[in-house]
């Protein structure tokens, strides 16, 4: 073996965002363990379909690598961890993916009564901050709580020294991550209005938060999102369903009217949001009525960007002991709703074209995203990193062609 391949270590991630911002640690963490030739697989579970790529991951590691120590954390190493051990795989849990004892000895068997920022590597133009993770919820469909245990928030001060980290090296936009971002600081006192004003007060140019719940949008964070112009106008919701006996059956904590009425009144105050959300098609029981609830969100609700995927039963939640669907039905669904959104958003874009926007600039040079989350191609390249304005020409399937006008300064 050659000592380049011996000396390799490598972290693969899955996933959510939060999970991406979590990579970082764990790549800082086998690094200070001093692991050699070492294949970490920072795993999800959000679906059975996210769970069987790490498993598809880690059996092609284990042939292609032999010599290598192949390890697997995140979700799904918590939810079937004897399985992947089964496998020749070694687990490490989700609490202790970011130890450095983790890699080169014991790794902690239960979950940390706090949690510390997780922020994304320096090589993309935003950065990721993970702020919370857990969640004290009990939805019928989610196995998030068995992976990740209850809700826990990281303190003020470190996500401000973490978001300063990230500023430091340049990074322009800050995107707050969490498994229940909208619950931030139930378990400190705190609220993540709190968090969010506090981070304004750092140099930040652009501030994008995750996907939200929508009955904990409270005045406060409602102002911020409506008012503060460095948060960006974009707003994504975990609805999860657009049918009243669906929400009921999932133990969501908000109904139809709810969400509607919330979009109306963010969007009343601040025209140019686009609203993303999350949503699950074929959850048991759904019949075709209750489906046409869902689908019927797409247009009453304005949503422009969907996270949409079918129902697949987790074991251990209720959810998977209610009467199912069937996953072909689900799937089926899951296509009919992504092509109902692909069309709204088609559409919104459509208004898009002569429009002036301010787009942050990926690393490519040429690709990046407006204020509203618009994706855009530029017709010249620009410094990867920049803010630059740009003018919105035609649209190009789901992205925006955009001639650069001029670059924005630096905020001091």
């Amino acid at each position: 073996m050659s000592a380049s391949l011996a000396d390799r270590q490598e972290v693969v991630n899955f996933g959510c965002r939060l999970n991406i911002a979590e990579g970082e640690g764990v790549r800082a963490a086998v690094k200070a363990a001093g692991a050699r030739n070492t294949i970490v697989f920072n795993s999800c579970a959000v679906t059975d379909e996210a769970v069987r790529q790490a498993r598809q991951a880690v059996r092609r590691a284990l042939r292609e690598r032999p010599e290598a120590e192949v390890v697997v954390t995140g979700c799904a190493a918590e939810l079937e961890g004897d399985r992947f051990a089964e496998m020749g795989a070694r687990v490490v849990r989700n609490d202790a993916k970011g130890l450095a004892q983790s890699y080169g000895g014991i790794a902690a068997q239960s979950h940390a009564p706090t949690y510390s920022p997780a922020l994304s590597g320096a090589d993309h133009a935003r950065a990721f901050l993970g702020v919370q993770t857990g969640c004290s919820h009990s939805c019928t469909f989610c196995a998030t709580v068995l992976a990740r245990g209850t809700a826990r928030s990281a303190g003020v001060e470190a996500v401000v020294a973490s978001a300063q980290t990230a500023l430091d090296r340049g990074q322009r936009e800050i995107i707050l991550t969490g498994v229940d971002l909208a619950s931030y600081g139930d378990d400190n006192g705190t609220t993540l209005a709190t968090l969010v004003e506090a981070l304004l007060a750092l140099p930040v140019e652009r501030l994008r938060l995750s996907s939200l719940d929508p009955n904990r949008i409270d005045g406060a964070l409602f102002a911020l999102l409506t008012q503060e112009v460095r948060v960006m106008p974009h707003v994504h919701l975990s609805l999860q369903a657009g049918d009243d006996m669906v929400l009921t059956r999932m133990k969501r904590r908000h109904r139809r009217v709810d969400a509607v009425r919330l979009i109306e009144r963010l969007k009343a105050a601040r025209a140019e949001i686009a609203i993303g959300a999350d949503l699950i098609a074929g959850f048991p029981t759904e019949d075709a009525a209750m489906f046409a609830n869902s689908l019927a969100l797409i247009d009453d609700c304005d949503i422009v960007f969907g996270h949409i995927f079918p129902y697949s039963p987790r074991a251990g939640t209720p959810a998977a002991r209610m009467p199912q669907v069937g996953r072909a039905i689900a799937r089926e669904r899951a296509a009919i709703l992504r092509d109902a959104n692909a069309r709204r958003r088609q559409d919104w874009l459509d208004t898009e074209v002569g429009r002036t926007a301010s787009m942050l600039v990926e690393r490519d040079g040429i690709s990046g995203h407006a204020e509203n989350f618009a994706a855009v191609t530029l017709t010249a390249p620009a410094a990867p990193g920049t803010i630059i304005d740009v003018r919105l020409g035609a649209r190009d399937g789901d992205r925006m062609i955009a001639t650069p006008t001029q670059a924005k300064d630096i905020a001091a």
